[in-house]
């Protein structure tokens, strides 16, 4: 069953230029890219649909200027829409007065971004509790809280450092652990970790899977890194143009392209880095051997699997036999990247 949905966007355009408004409500049919050029406008986001479920990671992505960051401006109201409808828990986010909009960033909604926007005359522990401190909270309860944060981003004993005194990616673990600090029911990160060295990058991404598992965040995550992409997300929307293509799975994304710029984008793709073991298993059941979860790449246990001398039991989340893997079908993914 899937979990309740969290966020959503029901036909969101954002179109920059004069009378914006006014055009798309002339226009009996969704226009065309060409027709929005003809018009004089710039078209960021084209009439985008996506539910983001609770605890979720949903990843936005595309190559630059195909409006992924605008669009999760647009899902946080940092960029009014030109038009269409948002939803928070249900409840109609445009309707909501600039002061609602201000408290539900404050207290429901965590950003992180590229940069990483610390402020140099504060402390680590200072700029992270920085947003509690804007909330009204007393100084030693945002203490408390913040030293909490700290020692879950793995910060512990850098709380008196000033930004200038630390790293690339402890700066960027600052800022995630200032985004956290609030307790955000959704968190918006936007490139975080794209100014990162290539092995501070990985290390935190690392970092970012061992926080999501703890945390269960409903999280939107944007990436031009296809690479990275597979790595953090439960589901992937490519974008192209201001348009979301195809949302999916990066395994559904890989295996089952709906477009020639979907399947150019993960042509690169090893099968055995997204292929999960449930998609190749056999309906036969076995009960000898180590448990293999279904959900679990082929990349991550084709060592147990191809080493093993016989089919091994393939187990659901609740350790119930649902099949078995033997070494052929993941052979076959590793050498010829097929399934069957």
């Amino acid at each position: 069953m899937a979990a309740p949905v969290k966020l959503s966007c029901r036909h969101i355009w954002k179109l920059f230029g004069n009378d914006a408004e006014a055009f798309l409500s002339k226009s009996k049919q969704p226009p065309t890219l060409d027709e929005i050029k003809q018009a004089g406008l710039i078209a960021a986001v084209r009439n985008a649909n996506i539910d983001i479920h609770e605890g979720e990671t949903f990843v936005i992505m595309g190559l630059s200027g195909s409006g992924k960051s605008t669009l999760v401006r647009c899902l946080s109201r940092l960029i009014e829409p030109t038009a269409g409808e948002l939803l928070f828990e249900g409840k109609d986010l445009r309707a909501a007065s600039d002061n609602e909009m201000i408290e539900i960033r404050r207290h429901k909604m965590g950003m992180v971004f590229q940069h990483f926007a610390l402020l140099p005359h504060l402390t680590v522990l200072d700029n992270i509790a920085f947003p509690l401190d804007i909330q009204g909270m007393d100084r030693p309860t945002r203490e408390t809280k913040a030293r909490e944060v700290i020692e879950l981003v793995g910060l512990s004993g850098r709380e008196d450092y000033f930004p200038r005194e630390l790293s690339g990616g402890q700066q960027q673990r600052v800022g995630i652990a200032r985004s956290l600090a609030v307790e955000p029911d959704v968190w918006f990160l936007d490139e975080p970790f794209s100014a990162l060295d290539p092995l501070i990058r990985r290390e935190m991404q690392d970092e970012f899977i061992r926080l999501q598992a703890l945390l269960h965040k409903t999280i939107v995550f944007i990436t031009h890194d296809f690479d990275e992409a597979i790595r953090l997300a439960d589901r992937i929307a490519v974008m192209k143009d201001g348009e979301v293509i195809q949302i999916a799975t990066p395994e559904q994304l890989v295996l089952n392209p709906a477009t020639d710029y979907v399947e150019e984008f993960t042509r690169h793709i090893p099968r055995s880095k997204i292929v999960t073991i449930g998609s190749i298993m056999s309906s036969v059941k076995v009960a000898v051997g180590e448990k293999i979860l279904a959900s679990a790449t082929v990349d991550e246990v084709s060592r147990t699997v191809v080493e093993s001398k016989q089919a091994l039991p393939v187990v659901n989340p609740e350790d119930q036999i649902i099949g078995s893997i033997g070494r052929e079908a993941v052979i076959n993914v590793l050498v010829n990247g097929e399934l069957n």
